[in-house]
C-alpha cells in the first residue's frame, strides 16, 4: 500500500508465550475447483516425497503443537532497481531451519509482494521461494494492490503476479487444494493435531464469483476449520486501537465470514499499525480478526514474519514476530535500527489467543461422542467392585437433578455382592444426593451421583458398602487397582470441602495395629485436600504408618479420570492416565483391614463421620491386581 489510513506515531517496541483437542480424523477429498491453464491437479499427500523419492517437507500431522508462518507485505524490498531479496531468503530458510523444532505445517503470504507488480520484481522474489519449492514446503500468496491493477477484481486476467505465483506453480505443493478459475483466489490443505485445516487465500478484490467459489470450497470441506487470509480486511488508526473492518472488509465480513462458522482466524496485511480484535459471527462464535504489516519499519520490515504456535493441549496460540534476517546475523555486525528490529514485543506483535478449539469447532465439527459402554466390558479378570450411577443395577436411570432415594442401594455389577447402601447425615435436605447426566466423556457408564456434602455443620450423603461384604477383608497382597471418576463444582470451597474422600476403607491405623503416624487416621483414603488435589493415603501391609501420594490441584468444573495402583512393590497414583511426581518410592504391598466397611464420598477421623463429599462422582472399579494405563476405564 502507497499509504496507511493512519500513521503510526513511531516505532512501537515494548520490552518483553487444559483438555486435549480429540482429534476427528476427518480428512476431505482435494479436488481442483477449476484453475487457469492446465487445471488443477488433487493435492499430493502431504507424505513428505519429492518427485523422484527425494525426503522433503515432514511436520508431524498429530502433534497438537504446530505454527503457521505469517509473511506480511514485502513491496519495499523489491521496488523497481531496488532489491533487497535477502530478509525473504533468511526469512523462508528460516522455516526450515526451525520447520521440525517448531513443527512449522504452512506459510501465508499476506500480499504487497512487490512494489509495481512488475516482472522483473517478481523475478528475484519468485526465485527466493524457489527454497521452499525445492522442499515442498506448502505456502500460499495472495494478490495485494501492488502486485496487480488495484482498480480490478480477480477478473483481471494475466498478470507478473499470476505467472509467478499463480496456480501452474502452487499445484506443485502437498497442500495445494485448488484455486478459482481465474487462478487469484486459492485454497490449501494441512493436517496437524490429528485433523484437516483449510486456509483460504483471497484476491486483493475477489469478484462475485470467487465469493461463491470461496463458500463452495467450504461445503466440500465442511469440517475443515477455515483460517482466511487477504490483503484488506481490518485496520486500525493507533497503535493498541482495536482492529476494524475497512470498507472491503465489512462486504468480505457481511458476504462470506459472518455465515460460515468455519472460518475462526482472518490475517491481513495492507495497513499499519498491527492490530486484532474479535468478533462474533453469526453463529454467536468468537473470529479472530488480525492484521500484521511491519513495511513502515527500518529496512521495509526486513520480511518479518510471525509465527502462530498452536497449542490444542493448552488452548492457545500464541504468536511472535521475528525477523530472521537479523536474528540470524552475528550481534556485532549490526547496526544500530537492525538491533531494535530482532523481534517485536508490544502487545499486538507478541500475544497469546485463548481459544478453546473443541467448543470453538463444535458448530460444525462436533468431536465424536463415545457411546456407554455395557458392565461386562469393564469386568476384567479380577475386578472385585464395580458401581455405576447411571441407573444400571438401580432401578432404571432417573431424570437429571432429581433426588436419589432414601433407601437407594447400587448394585455391584461385578457380581460378587459388593453392593453399596445410602446414609444421610441428620438434617441434610433430600436432596443431598442427585442424579445427574453429567459425565466424564471417556466414562463407560453416562451418568453420576451429585454428593451435595461439607461443614460447618456435617452435611449430606454417602454411599456404603454392607458390613459383611466380600470387599471389607480383601488385602490385595497380590496388587490392586483402584479407579474413580470425579468433578468438582465451582462454589467448591477449600474451608467447607476439604479433606473429602472419594472413596475410602473405614478402621483407624490404631485398630489395625499400626505404629507411626497419626493413629486416628484411616487405613486408606482416596481424598480431596484443600488444594483441591487428589491424595492417596494408605496403610500397606508391610508398614508401621500411611504412605502418601499427592497429585496437582484439580481444576473444577473438569471430570478427571484417578487412578491408584499396586504392583505388590510400589503404589502409584495417576491423574487422567498420567502418573503424578508425588509418588513415594517406598515398597508397599496390599491394603491393613480391620474388616469394615468401604465408604463412597464420605470421610472419618478417629472413626467418626468427619466430612462429606462436595461434587460428582462417575463409574467407580476396584481390581484385585495392577492394571497397565490402557487397561484403564477411560481407555
Amino acid at each position: 500500500m502507497c499509504s496507511p489510513l493512519h500513521r503510526p506515531s513511531g516505532p512501537q517496541n515494548a520490552a518483553s508465550r487444559r483438555t486435549f483437542l480429540r482429534a476427528t480424523g476427518i480428512t476431505g477429498a482435494a479436488a481442483g475447483l477449476g484453475a487457469v491453464g492446465a487445471g488443477v491437479a488433487a493435492a499430493t499427500p502431504q507424505d513428505g516425497r519429492k518427485p523422484g523419492g527425494g525426503a522433503g517437507w515432514r511436520p508431524d500431522p498429530e502433534n497438537p503443537r504446530f505454527t503457521v508462518v505469517v509473511m506480511p507485505d514485502t513491496q519495499y524490498l523489491f521496488d523497481g532497481e531496488s532489491i533487497k531479496d535477502e530478509p525473504v531468503k533468511a526469512s523462508l530458510r528460516y522455516i526450515l531451519d526451525r520447520g521440525r523444532e517448531e513443527n512449522i505445517v504452512f506459510l501465508s503470504h499476506l500480499g504487497d509482494l512487490t512494489e509495481h507488480g512488475l516482472k522483473e520484481e517478481f523475478a528475484p522474489l519468485s526465485d527466493a521461494f524457489e527454497i521452499l519449492d525445492r522442499r515442498r514446503v506448502g505456502y500460499s500468496v495472495v494478490a495485494g494492490n501492488h502486485d496487480v491493477d488495484s482498480r480490478t477484481d480477480d477478473s483481471r486476467g494475466r498478470t507478473p503476479y499470476l505467472d509467478a505465483f499463480g496456480p501452474k506453480r502452487l499445484r506443485g505443493l502437498p497442500t495445494f487444494g485448488g484455486a478459482s478459475p481465474d487462478g487469484y483466489n486459492t485454497y490449501h490443505r494441512f493436517r496437524a493435531g490429528g485433523r484437516e485445516w483449510l486456509v483460504l487465500a483471497l484476491d486483493w478484490r475477489p469478484s462475485a464469483a470467487s465469493f461463491a467459489w470461496a463458500k463452495e470450497v467450504m461445503a466440500r470441506h465442511p469440517k475443515s476449520p477455515v483460517i482466511l487470509t487477504t490483503h484488506d480486511l481490518v485496520y486500525a488508526d493507533e497503535y493498541g486501537d482495536p482492529a476494524r473492518f475497512s470498507s472491503h472488509g465489512k462486504r468480505l465480513w457481511e458476504e462470506l465470514i459472518a455465515d460460515h462458522d468455519q472460518i475462526f482466524l482472518t490475517l491481513n496485511g495492507h495497513y499499519w499499525p498491527a492490530a486484532r480484535t474479535t468478533v462474533k459471527n453469526n453463529a454467536g462464535r468468537d473470529v479472530h480478526l488480525h492484521i500484521a504489516n511491519y513495511q513502515n519499519r527500518y529496512y521495509g520490515g526486513s520480511a518479518m514474519i510471525r509465527l502462530y504456535r498452536f497449542d490444542l493441549a493448552r488452548g492457545t496460540i500464541d504468536v511472535e514476530t521475528v525477523s530472521p534476517w537479523i536474528l540470524g546475523r552475528d550481534w556485532d555486525d549490526l547496526n544500530e535500527l537492525e538491533r531494535r528490529e530482532i523481534e517485536v514485543t508490544g502487545p499486538q506483535d507478541d500475544f497469546s489467543v485463548p481459544v478453546d478449539f473443541e467448543q470453538r469447532f463444535a458448530g460444525f465439527a462436533p468431536p465424536p461422542v463415545r457411546p456407554a459402554r455395557p458392565a461386562s466390558k469393564l469386568l476384567v479378570p479380577g475386578t472385585v467392585a464395580y458401581w455405576r450411577f447411571d441407573g444400571t443395577g438401580s432401578g432404571g436411570a432417573r431424570p437429571d437433578g432429581s433426588p436419589a432415594d432414601a433407601s437407594l442401594r447400587v448394585k455391584d455389577l461385578s457380581g460378587h455382592g459388593n453392593d453399596l447402601l445410602r446414609e444421610t447425615v441428620s438434617g441434610s435436605p433430600a436432596d443431598a444426593l442427585r442424579w445427574s447426566d453429567s459425565h466424564h466423556p471417556d466414562q463407560p457408564g453416562h451418568g453420576s451421583l451429585y454428593f451435595d456434602g461439607g461443614k460447618p455443620p456435617l452435611r449430606g450423603a454417602y454411599l456404603r458398602t454392607a458390613d459383611k461384604a466380600p470387599l471389607n477383608t480383601k488385602t490385595f497382597r497380590s496388587g490392586y487397582t483402584i479407579e474413580v471418576f470425579v468433578r468438582l463444582p465451582e462454589d467448591w470451597q477449600a474451608s467447607r470441602h476439604a479433606w473429602s474422600a472419594m472413596i475410602c476403607r473405614r478402621g483407624t491405623l490404631k485398630a489395625a495395629g499400626k505404629t507411626e503416624g497419626d493413629l486416628d487416621e484411616m487405613v486408606a483414603t482416596l481424598s480431596l485436600s484443600d488444594g483441591p488435589a487428589v491424595q492417596w493415603a494408605y496403610a500397606p501391609l508391610n508398614q508401621p504408618r500411611t504412605i502418601t501420594s499427592w497429585s496437582h490441584e484439580l481444576e473444577r468444573s473438569v471430570w478427571w479420570h484417578v487412578a491408584v495402583v499396586n504392583d505388590t512393590r510400589h503404589t502409584t497414583l495417576y491423574v487422567d492416565g498420567c502418573p503424578v511426581a508425588r509418588n513415594p518410592a517406598t515398597r508397599t504391598t496390599g491394603l491393613t483391614t480391620v474388616g469394615l466397611p468401604w465408604l463412597v464420598g464420605g470421610y472419618e477421623y478417629g472413626g467418626v463421620l468427619d466430612q462429606l463429599l462436595h461434587g460428582w462422582l462417575g463409574d467407580i472399579r476396584i481390581v484385585e491386581r495392577a492394571l497397565p494405563v490402557h487397561h484403564f476405564m477411560n481407555a
